[in-house]
């Protein structure tokens, strides 16, 4: 689910020994933290070694997060945080890479899912960091012993397996140590800024939500791993979210937001910029609230840059996360189509973490080393609209033997394979003009006297597994009806966007000519990671959608209280 806010060679061995890393020196020893992970991963994994059933591979990951964060609600401030978090994520396996204690039990509860993250020291405390390498590493161990022999149970009283491919793949070490990145801000500033975000939103009697906040994220990764691996890397991520919600007469609830990612200060557009944007949106939620509502509707649409790239992110992207094709109790939409065309021949998309801007698009996927440790790759996955790759962790699947840098989790849980910048181009494209022409032109051919416009998108979910129907949903916000017979384009509300994988990709006429960026964090099994989706406009031949859902509530009874202003005008 994407949300602005949604792997096998078979290697049998008894016991890898530890692999020496590389020899760095000066700035490329890295920090006190990480020599103190190596020497503990080397001990305890030599240890372990002389157990019955020894570890064949072991990974210790420390994810520190330093946050600066402001939030104001009407125009008053609500939170002003410094944070500091670290969270310590330990992989330990037993059996050998052919089957290990992480393999699918079917028809059981899976492995991979959310939990409750290891705390981490913050401080440079070696003699604490040690320690807790200790007990966790011994926990860790003793959990991978106990699922290794449910996995052989398992395996010996079910059926064989549609995917036999190796639970893990070995790979070369990763060597890599960045500088950290000192990045701060001045908080009070932001504060003051996200005040002023928010209070034009305190004028309106109609609108129950007007919140602005900001944050600074800045996150540095330390990883090792028994084959020689040891990464430290940094990101920061700043975020200026704006956000409000009015509400109609009826009771349905309208929400508008405005988004902003840059990795500096400098990446968000000019104040006087931004108040527009602001300005623009009051009278959009004024608009919005008396806009006629949509019946259900099937038929041409045109989708903005922004909402084709939550429809490839939902309908396509999910369903290329390597994971779901070897889990039985996955649809596996696409693991039976590769070189098979799977989109229109105009349409190519890759994934790509390692573009951090493209032209004048910040994109927040952006990422160095995946979180185990792999360096992260451009990956093709559709060319010319023929499936050609899957995004790929280290646990491989039939024709995939290796990963391509795309396990990803939230700090602390266990990495699967995710989304990272989604990249849709196109061969057949034309001037938003020509594109709207060809939905009137699209339009008279079936008959239909109106069609949509997606213009804005607040994100979207899919299901993705065997037991429910393979269907998505993209949340519009602001929706436009187009006609055939000239008149206007009239703002609209109430409607959902759904529909079905295969059937919605062939429906794709062409596309704009200008891309847009949807930057998000999109959850998963493995939590939520940044993601974005880069897009033009879609046209597309036949969408369905659906109401939308509304409270019964009536806007509340009491008025809203009266500005300084307005008490002093009325005292005059």
């Amino acid at each position: 689910m994407l949300k602005t806010c949604s792997r096998f060679l078979p290697i049998v061995i008894l016991l890898v020994l530890f692999m020496r890393s590389q020899a760095i020196s000066g700035t490329e020893a890295g920090s006190a933290k990480l020599a103190v992970m190596e020497g503990e991963l080397k001990r305890n994994f030599q240890a372990l070694g002389r157990q019955e059933t020894p570890p064949y591979y072991m990974s210790y990951t420390i994810d520190s997060i330093k946050r600066q964060s402001a939030y104001a609600s009407f125009g008053a401030l609500a939170k002003k945080l410094e944070t500091s978090r670290a969270y310590l994520t330990i992989d330990v396996r037993v059996g050998s890479p052919k089957v290990d204690n992480t393999h699918e039990i079917r028809g059981g509860r899976r492995m991979i899912g959310l939990h409750e993250p290891n705390k981490a020291p913050l401080d440079e405390n070696p003699q604490g960091l040690k320690e807790l390498l200790w007990q966790e590493t011994d926990d860790a161990y003793r959990e991978a012993v106990e699922n290794l022999a449910k996995v052989k149970t398992d395996k010996a009283l079910k059926v064989k397996e549609e995917d036999e491919s190796s639970d893990f793949t070995l790979q070369s070490p990763s060597v890599s140590v960045a500088e950290p990145a000192g990045v701060k801000v001045d908080l009070d500033a932001w504060a003051q800024k996200v005040r002023a975000y928010s209070e034009p939103f305190r004028k309106l009697p109609y609108v129950l939500k007007g919140d602005a906040s900001f944050s600074s994220e800045v996150r540095t990764k330390y990883f090792v791993n028994t084959e020689g691996s040891r990464v430290e890397t940094t990101v920061n991520y700043m975020r200026l979210f704006i956000s409000a919600t009015a509400k109609a007469d009826d009771g349905m609830e309208l929400p508008l937001m405005l988004s902003y990612f840059g990795f500096r200060e400098s990446d968000f557009p000019g104040e006087k910029q931004i108040e527009a944007h602001i300005t623009a949106m009051v009278k959009t939620l004024g608009l919005l609230r008396m806009a006629p509502l949509v019946e259900a509707y099937e038929g041409p649409a045109i989708l903005s840059g922004k909402s084709s790239g939550v429809f490839f992110h939902e309908i396509l992207g999910h369903r290329l996360e390597g994971h779901r094709q070897k889990s039985e109790s996955e649809s596996q939409t696409f693991k039976k189509k590769v070189h098979e065309k799977i989109l229109p021949e105009f349409i190519s998309v890759i994934f790509d973490p390692t573009v951090k801007e493209l032209g004048a698009l910040k994109l927040s996927g952006f990422y160095e080393y995946d979180d185990q440790g792999t360096k992260a790759e451009k990956v093709v996955a559709v060319k010319d609209g023929v499936l050609r790759d899957f995004l790929m962790t280290r646990s491989p699947i039939e024709g995939f033997p290796r990963s391509n840098g795309h396990a990803r989790c939230q700090p602390g849980q266990v990495p699967v394979s995710r989304q990272s910048n989604l990249i849709v181009t196109s061969r057949k494209h034309y001037p938003e003009k020509e594109l709207k022409e060809m939905l009137i032109s699209e339009l008279k051919k079936q008959g239909k006297p109106f069609g949509l416009y997606f213009k804005e998108i607040q994100g979207g979910f899919t299901l993705t597994t065997r037991s429910l129907p393979n269907a998505f949903t993209v949340n519009p916000l602001v929706v436009y009806k187009i006609f055939v017979d000239g008149r206007p384009d009239e703002l609209v509300r109430g409607v959902n966007f759904i529909g079905t994988p295969l059937t919605t990709f062939d429906k794709i006429i062409a596309t704009g000519d200008t891309p847009e960026v949807f930057n998000g964090m999109c959850g998963a099994e493995s939590g939520d990671v940044p993601v974005s989706a880069v897009s033009p406009s879609l046209l597309v031949r036949q969408i369905e959608v659906q109401k939308k859902g509304k409270s019964q509530d009536k806007l509340p009874i009491l008025p809203p209280p009266p500005s300084q202003i307005e008490e002093r005008g009325s005292s005059r």
